[in-house]
Parts: structure tokens; sequence; C-alpha cells
């Protein structure tokens, strides 16, 4: 499977060419909503996941065919956590040699406490960390870190690397009815975000599968109610307003796995990234995945996701 995707559609980059460095879910949070399911087992190894040169050589490939000048961002996203990859600095700094097409690196900020970390990403336009609670106990709860990792240091590891970059910091947070949207919980987010002082704060609720059966988006008036506490640089990520028409690309069951193993999508969704793809041939690329024991059905928030086969999400 490519490491190089897309471009997607994505909330708050327009149309975004992926770069996933790290196997599915490498990672060193298990999140209770990560839209790839369950974390097992917990990882925290920096080490080379992916040859630098065999993302570059997708990438040039990427940069030069039929759809780049349909890419406004470069997104390291990773289907895991991106910062462990080993050589992420380098990478970045080669992309930046490539193309004036600004990168951006998607991560949980677990890391960012470590000072070579935050270095690698100097070079980054962009760098998007998660903030989903205010206090060590819903960290805890909602994140489900590697266990020597600290809300503390999680907090300042942001703050520090804020103090120290000069591009746009972005913090997401991602907020769960019943956990992290009630006005004290928002309160103690605001606090910590205070601390840190984004350029922006990006309000996420779940729209993808996510890992626990029992996670749910808050209701609209609490969003409204978490943009008031949080404050002016807030904003809730909405649908993206155009996306990128993939149906150019060739071989269709493989652009399908390619964007579900990043993304999970529903059936209607995949029909509208690939608009020149007649629903019939999406269905049928979609049930000789499910039988190739690739791909799999998922179903949360009262509807059904097509997701990667190797994703784990409980049943209960």
């Amino acid at each position: 499977m490519n490491v190089v995707f897309g471009p997607v559609p994505s909330r708050r980059l327009g149309r975004s060419l992926g770069i996933d460095p790290i196997p599915l879910k490498t990672c060193n949070w298990n999140c209770v909503y990560c839209q790839l399911g369950r974390t097992t087992p917990l990882c925290n190894e920096r080490r080379l996941y992916v040859p630098r040169e065999t993302i570059l050589e997708q990438l040039d490939q990427a940069l030069s065919g039929p759809l780049k000048y349909e890419i406004d961002w470069i997104t390291i996203i990773g289907s895991g956590e991106p910062t462990l990859h080993s050589e992420l600095g380098q990478l970045i700094l080669d992309i930046k040699q490539r193309t004036q097409i600004p990168v951006a690196v998607m991560t949980n900020g677990a890391l960012l406490y470590r000072p070579r970390v935050r270095r690698e990403l100097m070079a980054a336009d962009a760098v998007i960390p998660s903030l989903d609670a205010g206090d060590p106990f819903l960290y805890r709860k909602i994140n489900r870190p590697w266990p020597r990792l600290t809300f503390q240091r999680h907090v300042a590891g942001i703050r520090i690397f804020n103090q120290e970059y000069g591009g746009k910091l972005w913090v997401e947070s991602m907020l769960i009815a019943g956990m992290n949207d009630s006005d004290q919980a928002l309160f103690d987010l605001r606090d910590r975000l205070e601390e840190i002082e984004p350029d922006e704060i990006h309000i996420n609720v779940p729209t993808r599968p996510p890992a626990e059966t029992w996670v749910q988006p808050p209701p609209p008036e609490r969003l409204e109610r978490a943009c008031q506490i949080l404050g002016e640089s807030s904003r809730i990520i909405s649908k993206p307003a155009r996306l990128a028409d993939l149906s150019s690309l060739p071989r269709l069951k493989e652009t399908i796995l390619e964007i579900i193993t990043r993304h999970p999508m529903t059936e209607e969704e995949l029909g509208e990234v690939l608009p020149g793809c007649s629903r019939e041939d999406i269905r049928e690329a979609i049930a000789s995945l499910q039988a190739a024991g690739e791909a799999r059905q998922v179903d949360r928030l009262d509807r059904r996701f097509w997701s990667s086969a190797k994703a784990r999400y409980p049943l209960h």
C-alpha cells in the first residue's frame, strides 16, 4: 500500500496530500474516539518505520501526477503517531526542497516535551497537536496514553514548542458528549490553552467511527457553549467545502483501501470523493476488498463505515 495518498478532503486544510510514515495504529495513545480503532499494543519507540527514500519516491510521483494541481497542503498525518518516525525532521526538509506547497504535521503532541522532536518540527508550516482535556484525570480517561507519558509533560511540551516555533500552531480539541463537554471541563481546558497561546483552537467532534461504541458527539448547544468558553480563537471544524475528485486515479480497489485505511468512510462519502465512478463500481470494489479480508464494516454513530480489516473496533 502506498504511504503517500490522496489528495483527500480535509476539514481545515482543503485538499490534502497525505503522507503516512507509520504503520497502522503505531501510536503512544489509545484514544477512545480514534477513527482507526484501538491501539494494541501501545508503542512509544521512535524508529525508521518506513524508509525516507520510499516516501520521497512516492511523493515525487504524486507531485508529477494528474492531481498535482488539486493539492492545497501536504499533510504528514499517519495512521499512528507520526513523531514516532525517527527521520521526521529530515523528511520535512526534503519535502520543502521539492515543492512550495505548505507542509502540516498532525500529531497528538505527546513527544513535544523532547527537545529533539520539537527541533524536527520547526520547518513545518503548521503543526496541529491535540489537547482534549484540562486535567490529568480526563487526559488518562480520553487519551489512554503510554504509561510514562504525563499530562504535565504534554501541556508543557506544546507550550514550549509554541514559544520556539515560527509557524502556525493550531491546537485540536476533540469533544465527547458526557466526558469533556461540561462547563467545568471546558473551563479547565481553556486554562491550559491560555498557557499554550495557540494561533487557533480547533473544536472537533467524532464524525468517523470511534474506537469505543459509547463515544458520541456533543449536541449543538454544547459546541456553541464551548466556543463561548474557549474564546475568540476557537472555531468548530466543519465538513470541507470542496472535495478532491480521486476518480482519475488508477486501480479503484487500491484507491479505496488507501482512503479507508486512514479515513474510514461510508459508501456515500466514497461516492463524493469518487464522483467519476458509479455507485455499483464502488460497491463491487468494497465487496471485493471485504471478501479478500482487506476491508471491514464498522457500525458507529448510527452509520455504516468501511475501514481497513486490520483496525480493531470492539463490538460493545
